[in-house]
């Protein structure tokens, strides 16, 4: 498998190639392969060039208001009613659903991980997939799941989509290629991609790691868009230029493939003579896109005290209740800390909202210790966390110049719902049983007498 995937890699395995991508984010974009491919004027012609076929893929109800209302129309060599059949049941027993709870013996607390284990076997992208934690309830499309990913081996006739949520894949160790129906994404660490709901894809190693980390969050509820930026207006944060969606990509071949579909919790699979990568040119808003983290454009306080973490959204997936998130997607990017007379680091704090962290590469600066590159924590509803003890002093004590937080890229998958913890979780051997010695020496020094200490 992996010498037949190597030697696809270098020859292409025929597909047509399409370089760059199209910039915004819920942009209306049309896009072709082949000249002449997209129909002009209408989306469903008689007869379509090429001996295409026409097909809309809607995200929304037809009846979703224009704001939120998504469809693409698709021209490709078969209808997706090709690409599927007799399924069977398949198995991924590391990839769970909520609501999820997990026969494990592990108590309430906060919790802390190092990386994933390299594989000890080859693994593409869909079996190196462990969930951490399920939230809310798929099936009345609510919540979310945190996934961490190894793998070692390419998607090479095996396809997937998910009708469950949409995907947003955060590589850690290694970059990937996401080939979707619509376009190829190369995706390195630092950078971030969205599959949409019930879009086929398959990832490919790219680069000469020996293990592809990263994070999943797995978002069941309503899609993820850009927050709202109230007071600051209309410029900073994620801007909407720096998404990028690919241009049509087709793969066209002809030999035994697999698709596998995650449906309601769970994997079924039919096998097909050909790939359902088919699309030759397309038209909507419908889309994957791809975001570089490093041109997330902060603000921050120029004065005096830490603002709150919401300040770092990226994107956001709005539940029922105005402003309170399904998910959000929140970062910790390089940044100047200015701030007079405060403690700059993340305050101590209990939240309502359930914090699911990891970190993709340099040092947290509310950690000095124990969280790293590919690590994860996670910090449910109401319960404290904060600085560390050494973070504490360290700050504390230092001196209030301006200073550079450089070479740093947490992130945090932020949700409404508890988190539950799954069994894997909370037996896997990384999980670092003596993080909550990290706020061990946080001591009384409260003595009675006025004035700062």
């Amino acid at each position: 498998m992996l010498e037949k995937a190597e030697k696809q890699r270098r020859a292409g395995s025929g597909q047509q190639r399409a370089a760059g991508y199209m910039p915004g984010f819920g942009n209306d974009f049309e896009t072709e392969s082949l000249p002449g491919a997209l129909p002009q004027g209408q989306n469903s012609p008689q007869k379509c060039n090429y001996g295409l076929y026409a097909e809309q893929l809607s995200g929304s109800p037809f009846t979703a208001p224009r704001g939120t209302n998504e469809r693409s129309w698709l021209y490709r060599i078969r209808p997706s009613v090709r690409h599927t059949g007799r399924f069977r049941r398949v198995d991924y027993p590391h990839w769970k659903t909520a609501p999820h709870v997990g026969e494990h013996s592990l108590a309430l607390g906060q919790l802390r991980w190092s990386p994933l284990p390299a594989p000890s076997e080859a693994l593409d992208f869909l079996q190196g997939i462990r969930t951490m934690t399920t939230a809310g309830d798929a099936l009345t499309q609510a919540g979310m799941a945190a996934h961490a990913y190894a793998f070692n081996a390419d998607m090479v006739d095996d396809y997937f989509f998910n009708a469950d949520g949409e995907l947003l894949i955060v590589p850690g160790t290694g970059a990937i290629q996401v080939f979707t129906e619509l376009g190829r994404m190369d995706v390195e660490p630092s950078e971030i991609c969205l599959i949409p709901r019930g879009m086929m894809f398959k990832v490919t190693r790219l680069g000469e790691e020996k293990v592809w980390r990263g994070y999943i969050c797995e978002n069941y509820g309503a899609k993820f868009t850009l927050p709202d930026r109230g007071p600051i207006g209309a410029n900073c944060l994620a801007n909407p230029r720096d998404f990028k969606t690919p241009v049509a990509a087709y793969e066209d071949k002809e030999t035994p493939c697999r698709v596998q579909v995650k449906w309601c919790g769970s994997f079924h699979m039919v096998e097909i003579g050909h790939s359902p990568l088919d699309v030759v040119a397309w038209h909507g808003n419908y889309a994957p896109y791809k975001y570089d983290l490093k041109t997330f454009s902060p603000v921050g306080a120029i004065l005096f005290d830490h603002p709150d973490p919401s300040i770092f959204t990226v994107l956001t997936a709005p539940s029922g209740e105005e402003g309170t998130a399904n998910v959000d997607f929140v970062i910790f990017p390089p940044r100047w800390l200015v701030a007079e007379h405060t403690f700059r680091p993340p305050w101590y704090h209990r939240n309502i909202m359930s914090e699911f962290m990891g970190l993709i590469y340099g040092r947290y600066d509310a950690k000095e210790e124990g969280f790293v590159p590919g690590g994860m924590s996670l910090h449910n509803m109401m319960l404290a966390h904060g600085p560390d003890f050494s973070g504490f002093e360290k700050a504390s004590n230092g001196e209030l110049k301006p200073v550079k937080l450089d070479n740093t890229m947490a992130f945090m998958f932020e949700t409404r719902f508890p988190q539950q913890l799954t069994t894997f979780a909370a037996e896997l051997d990384t999980l670092q049983d003596d993080y909550m010695d990290c706020w061990s020496g946080l001591e009384r020094k409260f003595d009675g007498t006025p004035g700062i200490k």
